[in-house]
């Protein structure tokens, strides 16, 4: 089951690999960029000092909160053509990392926000991820996931699609989903908002 699960790393990989160099004018692109205020207004609201973007992308957001000097930045991304573009991006604004979300490479109680946006629905292993973040984020730290979502039917439809295609989308979830998920993770979420028609914005504590 691993290995299968797998294969949806891979895809994403170079599903991302190659879109790299065009990703935000494409449609995925313009897919997420709807949601970045949403996300950017959470984490002015908490406010941190350090901040870890899990699946950064081209760091579009990461570029958007470096007007912030006193939130020290980070971003983690499994393409490394997606990490490249970022760099070029960001220019040494924020520590960006080719990696797992489920392998992090930092240190316990590294970071007060982890944010997530457009990239959860890809992960096969969603516990595991959640479970690093939370060995990641310090007391009382918080995350903030922005994902695609549907109603009941078409996201039934999509996930059954999910299965048989190579783009590395793993589930799309519901808000009943994905908050039972964080609760089982040792999270406490709040704050769920639909930003539009198919896409939501939740935070959650974490509780160590």
């Amino acid at each position: 089951m691993t290995n299968s699960k797998n294969i949806f790393k891979e895809n994403s990989k170079t599903n991302f690999d190659k879109q790299a160099e065009h990703y935000d004018e494409g449609f995925d692109g313009k897919f997420v960029k709807v949601m970045y205020d949403e996300i950017i207004r959470r984490v002015n609201d908490i406010n941190p000092k350090s901040l870890l973007d899990v699946g950064c992308g081209t760091g579009n957001i990461l570029l958007k909160l470096c007007g912030n000097k006193n939130i020290k930045l980070y971003g983690l991304d499994l393409s490394e053509k997606m990490i490249e573009t970022a760099e070029n991006k960001l220019n040494g604004r924020a520590e960006l990392k080719v990696g797992d979300a489920e392998f992090m490479p930092w240190q316990e109680n590294s970071f007060e926000v982890i944010i997530c946006n457009a990239s959860f629905h890809h992960y096969p292993n969603p516990e595991k991820v959640l479970l690093e973040m939370k060995r990641l984020l310090k007391e009382n730290g918080k995350v903030v996931i922005g994902d695609p979502t549907a109603p009941l039917i078409l996201r039934q439809a999509m996930n059954l699609f999910c299965k048989i295609s190579n783009n590395g989308d793993y589930k799309i979830y519901s808000k009943k989903e994905i908050k039972e998920l964080l609760i089982k993770c040792g999270f406490k979420p709040f704050d769920f908002k639909r930003i539009n028609y198919r896409s939501f914005a939740i935070n959650a504590y974490v509780e160590k």
